[in-house]
């Protein structure tokens, strides 16, 4: 199966008007689906540009359709960046809570810190810092 046909209805095409854009639209042509070996017709259809343009544009809008409920009523938006988040009170709600998170573990850190630097000194863990003078030369800063 795959041969296919298409032949059009009118005698007189040249007669055609081919500024008629409408008349263009509405000629009538007919689609067969032939089988290759016994060139039986298998299936055949008459159809117009115009019947097909519509056709296709009802299936784009039917897609589109689809998809645009799939995303909204679906789990599938929480996929997405910047849709799933919920209205804007939530999305306030959650920058707040992150931001006072961040916060909360700066704090922790620099608690952390200081009772490590406090166990250190009263066990007797302390380093001695080398407080020795250096005798450095001096430079002259002077312009020759």
């Amino acid at each position: 199966m795959g041969l296919l046909i298409l032949t059009s209805n009118q005698k007189n095409m040249v007669k055609l008007d081919a500024n008629s854009t409408l008349k263009r639209l509405r000629n009538r042509y007919r689609l067969v689906v032939m089988n290759e070996d016994t060139y039986e017709e298998v299936i055949k259809f008459r159809l117009s540009r115009l019947s097909v343009y519509i056709f296709l544009s009802s299936t784009f809008v039917f897609l589109t359709i689809l998809t645009v409920s799939l995303i909204i009523f679906t789990p599938i938006k929480y996929y997405l960046p910047g849709v799933g988040y919920g209205d804007v009170k939530q999305v306030a709600e959650y920058r707040k809570l992150k931001i006072r998170t961040d916060s909360i573990e700066n704090q922790l850190k620099n608690k952390q810190q200081y009772l490590d630097a406090i166990t250190k000194v009263l066990s007797g863990n302390v380093t001695s810092k080398d407080t020795t003078q250096l005798n450095l030369p001096k430079t002259d800063n002077s312009d020759d």
